[in-house]
């Protein structure tokens, strides 16, 4: 598959619509729109993950590929589907999330088990993706308000979500700090 992009701008989205992969005009707050550009939104943010001094290179591979896949996943939820079904568009499968689920095991495998919930932070390359985790709940938050979408997004994200918890406390090498409920409640 081939992108050609040649011009930026387009002036076609001043009216406050944009056009989706199948070149159907829709408002820029039709849900679809609003689940594909959060996880655009998500992207950006792991471009921020994977910039971070202190980010271990095996973690930045796999922000690498999980880069790679979001727009893939961009590319599945931006056809309704009528267009899905006139098609055989870019559609993400069963293999994007196994991934997820085996670099999960592999990660958490090699972490000591948790005794609380984590407090974000333990460095800049963990908050940032603490703060990753969070834009990719709210993705999937987004993607399930979508009419018709391919089941297969709900689960890649859900999924995503739960690694990019894991790489955080990866990345945080020992410096996890942990919730002590009621640590501060008087009395």
């Amino acid at each position: 598959m081939t992108v050609n992009l040649t011009r930026i701008y387009t002036r076609l989205g001043d009216d406050g619509k944009t056009h989706l992969g199948d070149m159907s005009r829709v408002p820029k707050t039709d849900p679809r729109v609003e689940a594909y550009g959060t996880v655009d939104e998500l992207n950006a943010t792991l471009g921020l993950v994977k910039v971070q001094p202190d980010l271990p290179a095996q973690l930045r591979e796999y922000i690498e590929r999980i880069q790679n896949d979001l727009f893939d996943v961009g590319a599945d939820l931006c056809l309704p589907p009528q267009a899905v079904r006139k098609s055989q568009p870019l559609r993400v499968g069963a293999e994007y999330t196994k991934w997820l689920e085996e670099t999960c095991d592999l990660v958490n495998g090699k972490l000591p088990p948790l005794r609380s919930f984590v407090i974000p932070g333990g460095g800049q390359a963990a908050a940032h993706l603490h703060l990753a985790r969070t834009v990719c709940r709210r993705a999937e938050r987004r993607t399930l308000a979508v009419e018709g979408v391919n089941p297969e997004v709900i689960r890649y994200l859900n999924r995503l979500s739960d690694l990019l918890f894991i790489l955080a406390r990866a990345a945080a090498e020992g410096q996890t700090e942990l919730w002590q409920p009621g640590a501060h409640r008087a009395g």
